[in-house]
């Protein structure tokens, strides 16, 4: 299992508008071969970015996503709104915990082990 963390910065006043697109983005991953899950965040410091944190169960699965279509639309979409490249990073799931409930109060872990292979790395390109 691999999780894909991308950046990047939106043009002034198009917050509402790329988080929207990237909700149906995501929306749309859920029913991918592969598909994980995923976050949208947006830094306190920094209400012009945001980070998407997406989990794979490869990156063969998450490269078969972009190339369909519904990914292929969103993407034109959201470049319109974004002032610079996406920053990428690959990390490998060592430890995966959920937050279901166990009686007292804290979280489940499900630890899902390590993977050995390929590490962390930058990349360039697009997301979710």
């Amino acid at each position: 299992m691999v999780t894909i963390v991308t950046e990047v910065g939106l043009r002034d006043g198009a917050e509402q508008k790329w988080d929207e697109i990237m909700r149906q983005r995501m929306a749309g991953a859920k029913d991918q071969p592969g598909w994980v899950g995923g976050q949208l965040l947006r830094p306190a410091d920094d209400p012009g970015r945001r980070v998407i944190v997406g989990t794979w169960r490869s990156r063969e699965d998450w490269h078969a996503w972009h190339t369909e279509p519904r990914f292929q639309e969103t993407r034109t979409r959201l470049d319109e709104l974004v002032r610079g490249p996406e920053e990428h990073a690959w990390h490998e799931v060592v430890i995966e915990m959920d937050g279901s409930a166990t009686g007292n109060g804290q979280g489940a872990g499900k630890g899902r082990g390590t993977q050995k292979g390929r590490g962390t790395g930058k990349a360039r390109g697009s997301t979710a």
